[in-house]
């Protein structure tokens, strides 16, 4: 027999499969679920709501993409990188950006558990490793 959490987890996953359109989260969807749950409250609710919300924020995480740069970024080229990489993941992908002076140059994209990483300061980190 499986133990509480493991169903828990189960179950939260099954949440998550009907809040999703398209790969995407949907707010109406969300609210579907948290409705349905309020009703009928499943066995060991609160690992359940927990297991939820985290695949939750890990889904909508997956559609935002942070760009921390050092110098100016400009709205087109987040619309560019959003673009670029909604194509890559076959879901739409919203750009944000952050400044963070201490990459040198260049920029670091985080989508989801991704990084892409093209900056100075990653360079002489390498550089600093190999020698």
């Amino acid at each position: 027999m499986a133990s509480s959490a493991k169903v828990a987890q189960q179950f939260a996953r099954q949440l998550v499969t009907l809040s999703l359109v398209d790969g995407s989260v949907s707010a109406e969807r969300v609210g579907g679920v948290l409705a349905y749950l309020e009703k009928h409250a499943p066995a060991n609710a609160i690992a359940v709501l927990k297991a939820y919300h985290r695949l939750i924020a890990t889904e909508v995480a997956k559609g935002e993409a942070v760009v921390e740069h050092a110098g100016p970024v400009s709205e087109a080229e987040l619309a560019s990188i959003a673009a670029a990489l909604s194509k890559h993941y076959r879901r739409t992908v919203t750009a944000t950006a952050r400044e963070r002076p201490e990459l040198i140059a260049g920029l670091r994209v985080h989508v989801g558990d991704d990084i892409y990483e093209s900056s100075v300061a990653a360079q002489l980190a390498a550089l600093e490793a190999s020698v």
